[in-house]
């Protein structure tokens, strides 16, 4: 099987040092094996989107030395898929519409507590037949009824990490996460995975922080009977304090590096990869 690996950039900003990083860690181990390197845009959401900055992510990248194969999915431009997937699991009574807030969720007595907050308790699971009509008619979110979903996958879900074996994984410690949103579109949950099954991805290079994720898209694949791609989650470049780089705290942008005079040998050398792209 051709390796295949992707970077998935989402346009909400410049690309700086740690998606140069992230990026280099894809390509790298594409061209090392001989196999395909693919670039997607995550525009989803279309309010922090914007297209400038998907042409300044491809500058960035063709100056880097980074070439890819084949076109560039743009997730703005395939809507109709994600909402056919969401249909799908719908309709096996896999999925329910919420019409919860954050304050409701944070409010609610007994909330179970997760990695990255209040989980949902469950306050619109297993609606009558005239709550469900009269959620479906408000602002609402689709939720994965992921004890029910489970119940339908056989056998223990694992998948196979890059320097750590096979690991088993608790889609159940992220409770019944929201897979689309009235409005809004389908969750990155439900678009990376279909995407990656979708263009043959074989290997996800992505940060360590997207690891526990892995939990949750290893039972999406399950249910769709999606290929298991193998996953390799790489550490997070940090600045001088330790801090890792991001966006929002206006990490120093590759256009901004280049318009300071440094090279691309350079810049990839800050990114943490000194070799030449070949």
């Amino acid at each position: 099987m051709t390796l295949c690996t992707r970077f998935a950039p989402s346009p909400t900003g410049l690309l700086h040092l740690g998606h140069a990083h992230a990026a280099l860690h894809a390509w790298t181990a594409a061209r090392a094996a001989g196999g395909r390197f693919l670039l997607r845009i995550e525009d989803i959401d279309t309010q922090r989107c914007r297209p400038a900055f998907t042409v300044a992510i491809l500058r960035d990248l063709a100056w880097l030395g980074l070439d890819w194969d084949g076109e560039v999915r743009v997730q703005s431009e395939h809507l109709a898929e994600y909402q056919a997937v969401l249909d799908r699991l719908i309709d096996r009574g896999l999925a329910y519409p919420c019409t919860c807030t954050r304050a409701d969720i944070a409010q609610a007595a007994g909330a179970p507590q997760g990695g990255e907050g209040p989980l949902y308790p469950g306050t619109c699971r297993n609606p009558t037949t005239a709550e469900r009509a009269a959620r479906l008619a408000l602002p609402h979110a689709w939720r994965l009824d992921v004890a029910r979903a489970m119940a339908g996958v056989p056998g223990p879900l694992c998948f196979n990490e890059a320097g750590r074996g096979r690991l088993r994984c608790d889609p159940a410690r992220f409770g019944d996460v929201v897979l689309a949103r009235k409005g809004l579109g389908a969750s990155y949950h439900l678009c990376v995975t279909h995407d990656d099954a979708l263009q043959g991805v074989t290997l996800v290079t992505r940060a360590e922080d997207l690891l526990p994720a892995t939990d949750l898209h290893r039972l999406l694949q399950a249910l769709m009977g999606w290929p298991v791609p193998d996953y390799a989650h790489h550490g997070l470049l940090a600045d001088a304090t330790g801090r890792r780089l991001a966006k929002r705290d206006g990490a120093l942008s590759l256009a901004a590096l280049r318009e300071a005079g440094h090279s691309p040998a350079e810049v990839r050398a800050m990114a943490g990869w000194p070799e030449t792209p070949t």
